[in-house]
């Protein structure tokens, strides 16, 4: 008797020979009911705002968002971002290309410290070149001091792209005679378009969020007249509708991004392997370029360091006494590892299904956490003051709260890490464990938990270091007498006591760099690198 060994196996038994079919560790059902709960929850502060928006009124919501006053924060938001968006795509991309392309002399040295003024937060930025320039105000500086903390997020993005770039583009156009400089304009600059609108997307975001950096320069945006109209009036109307207004920016941006990725293609089709790209000579550009790249890293990283330590080193050692700084540490800790381990459970369900059951349902589920953690720290907290005050009184300031905001503001940090983990963990390896006689949820923890670790800790590392320098969210949301590293450093530089608060400053750059290394580190790894 022979048997056909090229038969597919019988329903209901496995390769293995077992007379049952792989399960899963848990219902899929199941799953997906956490995850829609998930998405409802994380759709509070846009209903928050909507919900204001119709509570006030037609006609008072008309009359508020129409105030001479919404004009000039109008007009401010819109030139700020007219101005630094360009500067920060401009900057970003050349020293991408510098870094990536050309023979530069310490092209590797260079690409880490372009990215390390994502080191320094935005408001810590903004308390260093006040200090340099006492004087310093209004829209130029707004301008300035954002471009000069926000365009590694172009940086990072166009490195990497720029990196795995198939160099057999630009020879077809050498060989059909573009020079170089038409070549960068007509074949790199538009492969690099996904990387330009999703790093404009990021800089566009965080212009709307910021408070700290523009409110210590006295330069008004939506988010500056929202946190003096909620320490004014408390939640009243005015600052509601100039929440609508800029949520509604926030939705605007998103689209705009999502539009102009167009449909082309940008991955490498054909056989063999991709060819290393040839990096141009600079020639005499050589001592122009270095100069380029240290007066920007100088201006974005080395000066705000500079005055940190200079004030620091002015404190002496009385400024580090730990009754101080201590308890304050001690927070951003708790609340940092409460807040990563939090939002990486609440995240693994959405990617479970992203990754296990792909489809319009997981990326309609995936898309609404997108879009709340788009909004400004400061909407969602007020989206939290308001339901819990309103629904649960006993839970305002409270922890719990703040943790869940947190949440909210950073879940796609962990997301996009977990997805990728759980990628590399195929369900066929737990189905091969239960052929070997594992139940399915010791097989899901021992084989799926393990290879999906290493992704988990390294989104919990950045959503940790996000929390540490969270400041509006914080603000509004802390328990009372809660100090962290950023409240403590904002309460002493609104104070004008300097000295006091750089020791806060060098905390949050040391808890800073690993997490600024990290993502370019995860750049590079994208890249193949």
């Amino acid at each position: 008797m022979t048997t056909d060994l090229s038969a597919p196996p019988r329903q209901g038994t496995t390769t293995a020979g077992r007379g049952k079919r792989p399960r899963p560790p848990f219902g899929v059902s199941a799953v997906s009911i956490l995850a829609v709960l998930i998405a409802l929850f994380s759709l509070v502060p846009l209903g928050y705002v909507a919900y204001m928006t119709v509570a006030t009124g037609w006609d008072t919501a008309v009359a508020l968002i129409l105030r001479p006053r919404v004009g000039e924060l109008l007009l401010n938001t819109l030139l700020l971002m007219a101005a630094t968006i360009p500067l920060c795509l401009l900057l970003g991309v050349a020293g991408a290309w510098l870094v990536e392309r050309t023979k530069l002399r310490g092209h590797r040295i260079w690409a880490v410290l372009l990215a390390a003024p994502l080191a320094i937060p935005a408001f810590v930025n903004s308390y260093a070149w006040v200090s340099a320039i006492p004087s310093l105000g209004g829209l130029g500086s707004g301008i300035l001091i954002s471009t000069l903390s926000y365009f590694p997020l172009v940086y990072i993005p166009a490195a990497a792209t720029l990196s795995r770039l198939d160099p057999a583009i630009e020879q077809s156009a050498a060989a059909l005679g573009l020079g170089a400089w038409r070549s960068f304009f007509r074949v790199v600059l538009p492969q690099l378009r996904i990387a330009m609108t999703g790093g404009a997307l990021l800089v566009g975001l965080h212009l709307l969020a910021e408070y700290g950096a523009f409110a210590m320069i006295r330069f008004d945006t939506f988010t500056t007249a929202i946190m003096t109209q909620y320490r004014s009036t408390f939640n009243g109307a005015a600052g509601n509708m100039l929440a609508s207004v800029l949520v509604f920016f926030c939705l605007l941006l998103l689209m705009v991004e999502v539009r102009s990725r167009g449909t082309a293609r940008y991955a490498r089709i054909g056989s063999g392997a991709q060819a290393r790209a040839l990096r141009l000579p600079l020639h005499a550009y050589q001592v122009p370029a270095q100069l380029f790249l240290l007066a920007l890293t100088a201006l974005a990283f080395g000066l705000p360091l500079y005055y940190v330590l200079r004030w620091t080193a002015a404190g002496g050692a009385g400024a580090w006494t730990a009754a101080e700084f201590l308890p304050a540490l001690l927070a951003t800790f708790w609340y940092g590892i409460a807040g990563a381990a939090a939002t990486i459970v609440v995240a693994f369900p959405m990617a479970y299904l992203a990754v296990r059951r792909p489809g319009w349902f997981s990326k309609t589920l995936e898309l609404s956490n997108y879009v709340t953690s788009s909004m400004p720290g400061i909407v969602v907290a007020l989206a939290f003051v308001t339901v819990s005050i309103r629904v649960v009184p006993g839970i305002y300031q409270t922890a719990g709260v703040l943790v869940a905001a947190y949440v909210l503001l950073f879940l796609p940090r962990a997301l996009v890490n977990l997805r990728a983990g759980l990628a590399q963990a195929p369900k066929e390896l737990d189905e091969a464990a239960q052929a070997l006689g594992k139940p399915p949820l010791l097989a899901f923890i021992r084989v799926t938990l393990r290879l999906t670790a290493p992704a988990a800790a390294g989104g919990a590392a950045l959503v940790f270091l996000a929390i540490a320098n969270e400041l509006t969210a914080t603000l509004l949301l802390s328990p009372n007498g809660t100090r962290t590293l950023a409240t403590e450093f904002w309460i002493k530089s609104s104070e004008i006591d300097y000295v006091g608060a750089a020791p806060y400053a060098l905390l949050m750059i040391l808890l800073s760099a690993p997490m600024t290394y990290l993502l370019f580190q995860q750049s590079k790894k994208v890249a193949g690198q």
